[in-house]
């Protein structure tokens, strides 16, 4: 019998003073049972830094054609494509062929220094892919922010990411390896 996703649900206030957005979001957010919180703080945080109505989380782990979030234009085409970890440099290819802006962030520590080294010559001719690494200590510090049900506060000023609970706090800097051309 396979295992089924633990659902959780995040109720996030967010001042984005960097794009003037300011919005409550109500997520639901399944965590496959193969996904680390981690992973899963990661995803919540990619949605925190590019949220709009029309952003959503897909079946992320459970289906190989699809990102771990998108936006869809008006005309159903695939405007922004968003995945979390270290992907395979033919995914990345693939994604910047369906969609307008795809970007990527990597977390990991030394994992991920060792994945762009190995991708960046690749990736530089991606012009409409953007690459951020995420700090291991923070990613770690997101994970203690997981319950099942979160009251998150997020303000985003100057390229920097505060994240609370009321009781921890995360802040961060998503380092940038590549934007779009």
């Amino acid at each position: 019998m396979a295992l089924s996703s633990t659902i959780f649900k995040a109720n996030v206030q967010i001042s984005d003073m960097d794009r003037n957005y300011y919005a409550e979001h109500l997520l639901t957010l399944a965590r496959h049972p193969s996904e680390t919180d981690e992973r899963m703080m990661v995803r919540l945080l990619a949605f925190v830094l590019h949220a709009d109505d029309r952003l959503s989380f897909t079946k992320g782990l459970c289906a190989d054609e699809e990102p771990d979030l998108w936006q869809m234009s008006l005309t159903n085409e695939i405007a922004l494509w968003i995945d979390v970890g270290l992907p395979d440099e033919r995914r990345l290819r693939k994604a910047c062929g369906r969609a307008r802006q795809v970007y990527l962030y990597s977390y990991g520590g030394r994992a991920a220094d060792l994945w762009w080294q190995r991708n960046v010559d690749k990736l530089k001719r991606l012009d409409n892919l953007s690459v951020f690494e995420l700090p291991e200590a923070a990613c770690k510090e997101l994970t203690g922010l997981v319950q099942r049900s979160m009251q998150l506060q997020c303000t985003i000023q100057d390229g920097e990411v505060w994240l609370t609970n009321g009781v921890a706090t995360c802040s961060l800097v998503p380092l940038q390896r590549k934007m779009q051309n």
